[in-house]
C-alpha cells in the first residue's frame, strides 16, 4: 500500500497525484491547524471533512471563515459556504478552494472516526 510519493521527479509526482487511490487522496487533503487547536491536540494538521470550519489564509478569498459544505477528492478542493461567485445566467456558485489555503479553525467532533483519530495524539478530546 503505497500512500507516499518515493521519486523526486516532478512528472512522477504529477502522475501520482492524478492516478492516486481514494484512501491516498483523503491524505493529501489536509489543512493546518489554528495554533488553539495545533496546542490541544498536539498535532500540526488533520484531514479537512464536511462541517469543519476553514479560514481561508491565501487568494482573492483571504481572511473569510465559513463552513466546509464539501469535499472534492478527484479534484482536490473543497467548497466552504459564504465562498460564492456570481455568474453570467444570475445563479452563485461555490467556488472550489484547495485545503492547503485554508487553517482549521473549528473541528466537527460528532464523528466517532475522527475522534479516535485526535485521541491517539492528545488527551483533550470531548463530544
Amino acid at each position: 500500500m503505497v500512500t507516499s510519493v518515493k521519486s523526486s521527479k516532478p512528472r512522477k509526482q504529477r502522475k501520482f497525484l492524478y492516478n492516486a487511490p481514494s484512501h491516498a487522496r483523503h491524505k493529501m487533503m489536509a489543512g493546518h491547524l489554528s495554533e488553539e487547536l495545533s496546542r490541544k491536540y498536539n498535532r500540526r494538521s488533520l484531514s479537512i471533512r464536511k462541517k469543519d470550519i476553514v479560514k481561508i489564509m491565501r487568494g482573492e478569498y483571504k481572511g473569510k471563515e465559513g463552513e466546509v459544505t464539501s469535499v472534492n477528492l478527484k479534484k482536490y478542493k473543497i467548497y466552504v459556504n459564504g465562498i460564492t461567485v456570481r455568474k453570467n445566467n444570475g445563479k452563485d456558485a461555490l467556488v472550489p478552494i484547495h485545503p492547503s489555503n485554508c487553517v482549521l479553525i473549528d473541528l466537527y467532533l460528532e464523528d466517532r472516526m475522527r475522534r479516535e483519530i485526535l485521541s491517539r495524539t492528545s488527551v483533550e478530546v470531548s463530544a
